[in-house]
Formats: C-alpha cells, sequence, structure tokens
C-alpha cells in the first residue's frame, strides 16, 4: 500500500485538471469530504484538496490545448532531467519540459509509448502529498494498457520499478512496486489490460486510474451520482483485494473506490 516515505518512483503527488475548478471543488468536497485551499494568486488557481489538514491532492484549470478532465499521477524522481531522457529512450513523450515550482519541486510530464499521460515530481520544499492509504486518500494507483509486459518494461527503464504477476480470472495481472527495499512492501499499484478487469469497457483509453481508500464504497458512489457524477464499474467485490467500484466526476474525469480487504 501507499505511504509517505517516498522513494524513487513511488507515487508521490496527484492532481486533477478540471474545466470547472469551483464544481470541482464543490464535488469532491460531497464525495469525500475535502476541503479546497488556493495556493494563491500566483498559483495560477491551483490549489489543494486537504482532510484533516492533510493535503490528499491537488486541483488546478487544464492548461493543455485540446485537453480533457483527468486525473494524473506523479511519479518521485530524484534527478527529472535523467528521468525525461529515460522516457525519450524508452519510445516515450515529453509533453512538459522539466520545470522548477517556484522552489517547491521540480515537474515535468510525459507520454508513455501506448498513450497513457503521467507526471514526475522531484521534491523540493515540498516532498509530496501528505497522507496517504487513509480513509478517503490515494491507496492505489493502476494502468489500463494495451500490452501490460510492454508497459512494464517502459517504466522499469524509467523509475526501476518491478513487478510480480497475480492471477485474475481472465487475466494476468502485475503488481508494481518500487526498485527498493522488501517487493510486497513496496507496491503501490498494478497493470491491467486496457478493457479488462476492473473498469472494464471504461478502461476503453490507456490510463492511469487513481483508487481512493473509502470505508463504504456503495455509500460513496451514491454520494458521486448525487453530486453529479457518473458510475462507471458498479460495486463489487474482488477476492483478497476488496470491495471496487469506478466512477467520474461531472467533467469525466474518471476515479476509482477501494475498500481493501483485511489482508492488504
Amino acid at each position: 500500500m501507499l505511504g509517505t516515505a517516498f522513494t524513487t518512483g513511488s507515487p508521490n503527488w496527484l492532481d486533477l485538471g478540471s474545466p470547472d475548478t469551483a464544481a470541482a471543488a464543490d464535488f469532491y468536497g460531497r464525495v469525500f469530504g475535502w476541503e479546497f485551499v488556493s495556493a494563491g494568486p500566483e498559483g495560477g488557481g491551483y490549489g489543494f484538496f486537504r482532510t484533516r489538514g492533510k493535503t490528499v491532492a491537488a486541483l488546478g484549470p487544464l492548461t493543455e490545448e485540446g485537453a480533457h478532465s483527468a486525473w494524473m499521477v506523479h511519479f518521485q524522481s530524484s534527478d527529472i532531467k535523467s528521468t525525461a531522457d529515460a522516457v525519450r529512450a524508452g519510445g516515450g513523450n515529453v509533453r512538459m519540459e522539466p520545470m522548477d515550482v517556484m522552489g517547491e519541486g521540480w515537474l515535468a510530464q510525459f507520454t508513455d509509448p501506448q498513450g497513457a499521460q503521467f507526471a514526475s515530481w522531484q521534491p523540493g520544499k515540498t516532498g509530496g502529498l501528505e497522507v496517504a492509504s487513509e480513509e478517503n486518500t490515494l491507496v492505489w494507483v493502476e494502468l489500463h494498457t494495451a500490452d501490460p509486459a510492454a508497459a512494464v518494461t517502459f517504466y522499469a527503464g524509467v523509475f526501476g520499478w518491478r513487478s510480480a504477476d497475480m492471477d485474475m480470472p481472465g487475466m494476468t495481472y502485475r503488481v508494481l512496486s518500487t526498485g527498493e527495499g522488501d517487493q510486497e512492501e513496496g507496491s503501490f499499484g498494478g497493470v491491467a489490460p486496457q478493457g479488462e478487469g476492473a473498469g472494464g469497457g471504461s478502461a476503453s483509453v490507456p490510463r492511469w486510474v487513481p483508487y481512493f481508500h473509502v470505508a463504504d464504497v456503495d455509500a460513496t458512489v451514491a454520494a458521486a451520482e448525487r453530486s453529479g457524477g457518473a458510475v462507471m464499474m458498479p460495486a463489487e467485490d474482488v477476492p483478497e483485494v476488496g470491495r471496487i467500484a469506478w466512477a467520474s466526476d461531472p467533467a469525466g474525469a474518471v476515479f476509482a473506490l477501494l475498500k481493501p480487504a483485511r489482508n492488504m
């Protein structure tokens, strides 16, 4: 499970690009109880989602022409320029060159060879998310892609990730972990074949999907629907994983919910 003792390749930041940040802040406040705190005039509309006074995600306006609302997973880098070089060497694209974010850290945005977008954050004054794997916070990230084996090879070349195969009904699920420490303890996400497994047809495009830990998946799905969101995969139990569901917010950004099984 995710923690906040970040190492190279750990998911260390998560933000949402939205065409209407006020509406997005209201939606996620209703669904997860998050408070939105603006970064101030110099932030260009960017701000932070917080729970119990700790940052759990961020929100900002869309900045790329033709962009659609989506959650962006960021992975830790100790040398973001080298990370950008590794992305290019592996056949990916650098959508935004590494840039210094007002001394808080260095940011770059990428697209992997199969079209899934992701970002990297090299900590400065801001190390990353302040809480994870607790109720209403990020607990898992999942890549849905057409060629999982090729994706694992690409990201291993960029971040040094390890993977372990797990047999699931109708597919092989690849559990990802960082390249440091115990492989099981360092697990943070997985790779599933596009259009299969969790999300089903809702995973029709390559993408990273954030999972948020919730106490009651069914109640949270209902709250999302009441607040203008849509259910993309109804709640269901996955053996040895927990109860999961997929949803989208009113602007179409996809996210997932997880109440982990006790033995995870």
